[in-house]
């Protein structure tokens, strides 16, 4: 075991860790921030994703000694300073993004990256950027529709599936 230090939600943490230990389980049972799922830990489904230093990453493929010293970024922190939803979270309520939730966490992860870097995107680029992200539920239509709205575009003209 050795301790493990990183910034997660603008806060220095530090956990003791086994070399092997992946970040999602670092996360999870060191720190006990459990909104990044454990969805199938092979790197298919996207529900483990998280920021590290500004990037998207599944942290089911990350080992957490790895991003020592790294600015992490979960789920638990992308709202708001004053606790409330911002504005990607809200759209995802607004426009039922969400279903059973064991997506959510990392799609919104996904989606934050795309936004950051891409804040306009068309509804052909939400869809390719999210192909790493699976939802069991199949609310791909509305999740695009959350992601497209909280760019600020119309999302009246989107087509249904």
């Amino acid at each position: 075991m050795t301790k493990v230090s990183m910034t997660v939600n603008g806060r220095a943490v530090s956990a003791e860790a086994e070399g092997r230990t992946l970040l999602v389980n670092y996360l999870r049972e060191g720190l006990g921030l459990t909104g990044t799922h454990v969805g199938c830990d092979t790197s298919q489904c996207g529900a483990c994703v998280v920021h590290v230093d500004g990037q998207a990453v599944k942290s089911c493929t990350v080992f957490a000694q790895d991003v020592a010293g790294a600015d992490v970024r979960t789920i638990e922190g992308m709202a708001n300073a004053d606790g409330s939803l911002s504005t990607l979270q809200q759209a995802f309520q607004d426009h039922h993004g969400l279903q059973c939730g064991y997506c959510t966490p990392g799609m919104v992860m996904s989606s934050a990256a795309l936004l950051a870097e891409n804040p306009k995107p068309t509804e052909a680029e939400v869809r390719y950027h999210l192909e790493g992200n699976i939802c069991r539920c199949t609310g791909y239509h509305n999740i695009v529709k959350a992601v497209l709205a909280a760019s600020g575009q119309d999302v009246t003209k989107i087509a249904a599936e």
